[in-house]
């Protein structure tokens, strides 16, 4: 059971503690007030191992980090303070993440191998809020130049793995907003700087995934900020849980802003592919002639977004014993409404697969709002099972129509499905990958190519 219990956004400035401010913290004694609360929050939730995000740490440009040494340490005496500062890893919550990370296509990599020096990213939030969480394992994490997409799925892993573990868990995304919010401002002075966190901050306290992750690109550049990611992260954490969100205080006294936000998530709030699903109700009304499959697609999504329950098939067509990587696409009225799968399979068998992929397309993909009731009668859906990917030399061996693909470079990976409206050269589904998976122009890139089954 247990699983993700507790989120919360800190800020990370040294200058929050009094023995480095030495009087310039009264300046920001709201920031201070409100991380107290936040201290007593998170112990109350009584997490028995803790993440958190920093944007300081040892980071790698094009993978996630995750601490995978057995401990890490680290002191605040650079900065004037007392005090050292250890933390245990949980390596079984670290393995559990690398595991559905890579089920996602989220690349990861090592930030240590025999130990690791903590950022003040993460001792400044630990400050105030190790106090009342003494002894709780601590997993360190770092984020990339990946896009925020990326960023939002490592966090639907950790909410997985968190799952997976069965620990209480609670994940802390450190990070300042804008540092050009006044003239003298550290990084300079940007009018869009405030605009930034304005509507950060106002969808932070809405719980609003989509908002944050359709900010437009260039006011994220001009606000000049180190948090947003971590943010991203911690809310793809919390997608699909029942989470009341709380803006304990915001405020930028010297040109940087610093958000304090706590996310308190219901306990026993079910997530696809969670061990134990509740039993599966009678079948959900079609059209006629529907393979069952996709009967099972439609079954899961309405059974979730109307009741919050997770399917178990009990009854099995012969495609659904198999083992496959699975894709489920969800269309309204001839749009694309969500579209989330596995290349390989991750689950016992296909009718898994299909109950996971489907309420995931429904309610996590990041490029759309969750599905309503109102729309479930408008819905259709098509189940994709792949064949496992073969390498191939170079693109003279693909065919839009015939193949799917799969690109690589340096554990960065992107996938089209094939014969797809719109897409009808190996080009443009070369070009639609590498920007899917952050790989830029002139890198290069290994292909892989699979076929489809296609059920609708």
């Amino acid at each position: 059971m247990a699983g993700l219990v507790f989120g919360c956004i800190a800020p990370h400035p040294p200058v929050l503690i009094p023995e480095i401010g030495r009087g310039q913290e009264k300046r920001v004694s709201a920031t201070a007030r409100a991380m107290k609360k936040l201290a007593k929050e998170l112990a109350s939730a009584r997490p028995e191992t803790m993440l958190l995000v920093s944007p300081h740490g040892e980071g790698h440009y094009h993978a996630m980090g995750v601490l995978k040494a057995p401990f890490s340490s680290g002191s605040l005496a650079t900065w004037g303070a007392p005090g050292d500062y250890r933390y245990d890893n949980d390596l079984a919550l670290v393995s559990a993440l690398e595991e559905e990370a890579k089920a996602l296509g989220v690349p990861v990599r090592p930030l240590g191998e025999r130990g690791y020096s903590l950022d003040h990213g993460v001792l400044v939030p630990m400050y105030f809020l190790g106090r009342g969480v003494k002894g709780v394992p601590l997993v360190p994490l770092t984020f990339s130049l990946l896009s925020l997409d990326s960023h939002f799925s490592l966090g639907k892993a950790i909410g997985r793995a968190a799952e997976k573990v069965g620990k209480r868990t609670a994940l802390i995304a450190s990070g300042d907003l804008s540092h050009r919010l006044i003239p003298d401002a550290p990084a300079g002075y940007d009018p869009k700087g405030k605009v930034f966190d304005e509507k950060l901050v106002a969808a932070v306290g809405r719980g609003d995934a989509r908002a944050i992750l359709n900010l437009d690109e260039d006011l994220i550049d001009k606000a000049g900020e180190c948090g947003l990611r971590s943010i991203v992260i911690l809310m793809g954490a919390l997608e699909g849980r029942h989470a009341k969100p709380e803006v304990l205080s915001y405020e930028g006294p010297f040109g940087v802003g610093y958000l304090v936000a706590s996310f308190t998530v219901e306990e026993g709030a079910a997530l696809p592919g969670k061990e134990g699903e509740a039993a599966r109700p009678e079948p959900a009304s079609a059209p006629p002639g529907l393979h069952p499959l996709v009967c099972l697609a439609r079954e899961a999504v309405e059974c979730y977004v109307r009741e919050r329950r997770f399917v178990t098939p009990t009854t099995f067509c012969p495609e659904m014993r198999e083992r496959a990587g699975v894709f489920v696409s969800i269309h309204k009225e001839g749009e694309l409404r969500g579209c989330i799968g596995t290349f390989e399979p991750t689950r016992p068998n296909v009718a898994d697969e299909v109950v996971r992929n489907a309420v995931s397309s429904a309610t996590e993909d990041p490029r759309f709002d969750p599905v309503r009731a109102n729309e479930l009668p408008h819905l259709d859906y098509k189940v994709d099972l792949l064949t496992p990917p073969e390498p191939v030399p170079d693109s003279a061996f693909l065919d839009a129509r015939k193949y799917g693909v799969i690109v690589e470079c340096r554990g960065r990976k992107g996938l089209l499905l094939p014969d797809l409206e719109g897409v009808d050269t190996v080009e443009q589904q070369i070009d639609i990958c590498c920007r899917k998976a952050g790989i830029f122009h002139g890198e290069p890139v290994k292909l892989y190519r699979f076929q489809v089954r296609r059920f609708s």
